[in-house]
This record gives structure tokens, sequence and C-alpha cells, in this order.
């Protein structure tokens, strides 16, 4: 469906200013029918990615593959047929004020050269779908966040495409409004067969919806795969430092400023547990408990899904004398249980 092959762009300076490079040489490809989530730090170049993806930008080095179409190649004529088949739907909206909700709707249409019964007939069912049949005739300045976003959902669906592009289409909203707008992604992916490409800086967001996620950095992929792999086993460290902020994975500022990297005398070893598949469903802290013959403090946790998938999250401290650590890590590879290594404290 997408594929990025090689891709770098570079945006010249100016005024006797240096330029930079957004992408530096990406290879990704976008599974078709997926919602794949592209997640990064403000900078890294998920924007520009997307951007290339319908023309709003040209690659420096490289192609981008839209169907098998080099995007970069098209003339004019042939960025508008692009445009047709790839909706984006944006941060801020981007609605016409004067506009109300069908006539917002109704724009690419007519852009397109739609007759006003043809406009009509599409224009109808696509406000049921986002559920905002009631609002035809009003203005944006009367809609909410959400409604406006849901506004952006139709408009962008419009033409029929088969590749939806969104750049942080949640940031601006709260997290009721959040959920629902993702929940209306979920249902356009799973009843239209859209493939679905998300940028966004948001971890909840993809773990919430995306099936597949990359990582990029500093204008490169650095870690991709299933969005449950990714979160559960990442192995770039821009991925672990994304993550580290998820509800119930995160430790209290207090023990976290705290934490060195070397044991001292009477230290703790503050570990994070994962549990999935097999692990899941068997009371491995309690064995863990009686295994060590040490006290386990349970610091913070929590039990999840992501991508559908369960998921729980545990952090523990322990006593860091050398034969407690060698019983823990022992009982971690005869039941396959993840850990990961946070630091040592008091």
């Amino acid at each position: 469906m997408v594929a990025f092959d090689g891709v770098t762009k570079h945006f010249g300076g100016s005024n006797g200013q240096a330029g930079f490079t957004a992408l530096a040489g990406v290879d990704y490809t976008v599974p078709k029918g997926a919602i794949t989530g592209i997640i990064g730090r403000s900078g890294a170049g998920k924007s520009t990615l997307i951007r290339l993806v319908n023309g709003l930008e040209t690659p420096s080095a490289g192609k981008v593959l839209v169907d098998g179409v080099d995007v970069g190649g098209l003339d004019d004529a042939g960025l508008r047929g692009l445009r047709r088949s790839v909706g984006m739907i944006f941060q801020h909206f981007n609605l016409l004020s004067s506009r109300t909700v069908a006539d917002n709707i109704a724009l690419p249409l007519e852009i397109a050269g739609h007759d006003r019964k043809s406009i009509q007939a599409k224009v109808g069912p696509l406000m049921d779908l986002v559920g905002l049949s009631d609002k035809a005739g009003r203005y944006p300045a009367e809609l909410s966040g959400g409604q406006k976003q849901r506004v952006g959902i139709a408009r962008a669906l419009a033409t029929e495409p088969s590749l939806l592009l969104s750049d942080e289409a949640t940031s601006a909203l709260d997290p009721e409004t959040t959920q629902s707008i993702l929940d209306l992604l979920k249902t356009i992916n799973r009843d239209l067969g859209l493939t679905v490409l998300l940028i966004t800086h948001e971890m909840e967001v993809v773990k919430a919806i995306a099936s597949r996620v990359a990582v990029i950095d500093k204008g490169l992929i650095v870690e991709e795969g299933r969005t449950f792999d990714v979160f559960t086993r990442p192995s770039h460290e821009t991925t672990r430092a994304l993550l580290s902020g998820l509800a119930g994975t995160k430790l209290p500022e207090a023990i976290a400023r705290r934490l060195k990297p070397v044991a001292g005398a009477g230290d703790r070893l503050f570990v994070r547990l994962n549990f999935f598949g097999a692990t899941a469903e068997q009371p491995l802290v309690s064995r863990l408990m009686s295994e060590l013959g040490s006290d386990v403090n349970i610091i913070t946790g929590t039990i999840d899904e992501i991508a559908g998938e369960p998921y729980g999250s545990l952090v523990v401290s322990y006593a860091a004398a050398p034969d407690v650590v060698a019983r823990a890590d022992r009982f971690y590879a005869e039941t396959g249980l993840t850990a990961e290594v946070l630091g040592y404290g008091a």
C-alpha cells in the first residue's frame, strides 16, 4: 500500500542559516488494511514523513510509493488523482468557518466535479457514519472539538479513499473525546477496510488503536513491528524512553530520582516485571516472594490491553544482595517472566 524506499528529506536554510535533514534514509512498508502508528519525539520527522505520502512534500532522495505509484514523480493532475484516494485528518481540523457541517464534508466532492445530487447522496451517509446527522446545518463555531474532528473525518472519507492519514488528530482533544475518535477510526478501518496511517507522540493512542507501530528518531525508523511486541519488548532506547511515561509503568518521582546504576551497601534492586502470554495467567509474584526468601515490595503496576491483547506491568524491589539477585534471575529464566532492571536504591 505505502512504501518508503531510501527516503531522505532535507530542508535548505535561508538568510545564512544552515538547513537540516528531517529524514535520513527511511525504508519502511505500511501493511495494507492495518492501522499503523508512527511514533517519535517532537522534531523526529513524523509529520514530514506523512506529508510525503500525499505529495505535500517531495523527497530529496528516494521514493514514496502509494499502490506502486511514485508520488514524487506525479504531475499536478496525477497529484489530484492521488489525493482523491488518500484522505487526511489534521490536529486542528482545518474546517472552513463560513461553511456548514454538510458543506465542509461536501467540499472535496465539489472540487472533484461531482454534481449536487450525487454530493447529497454521499454527504448524508457520511454524517450518519460519524454521528453528526443532526448537525448538518451547524457551523464549526457551534461544534465541540470532537464534533469538529468528526467533520474532518467525514470530509476525508468523502472521495472514498483507500488510505487515511492522521496527523496528530487527537492531540487537541480531551481523553474522553480522544477515545471516541479512536473508536470511530477503528470502526472505519474494520467496516470500510481502509488502511490507516497515524502520526502521534501519544503512546496511549498507539496502544489503543494500532496493530503495527514504527518508531522514528532523528529521521530514521529505529524499531518497528506488531504494537504488542514493540511495547512489551522494546529494543531501542528511544522506544523505551517513549514508553516510560505510560500509566502504571512510570516510577514515582521520589524513587526515580534516587536510583543509581550500581548497587551500594544495603541497597535494593528495582525491577519492572512484564506479564503477557503464558505468564499473564500464573501467580508468579507470590512464587517470586517465596523463591527469594526476601521481602518484595510492589511499587507500581497496571493491567491493560495493547492492541487488544492483555498485558500487565509491575515494578517491584527486593534486596540487591548477590544471592537474592541470582535466585531472582534463575526464577525469571525458568518461568519466562520478562524483567527489566531499573536501578538500585535505598
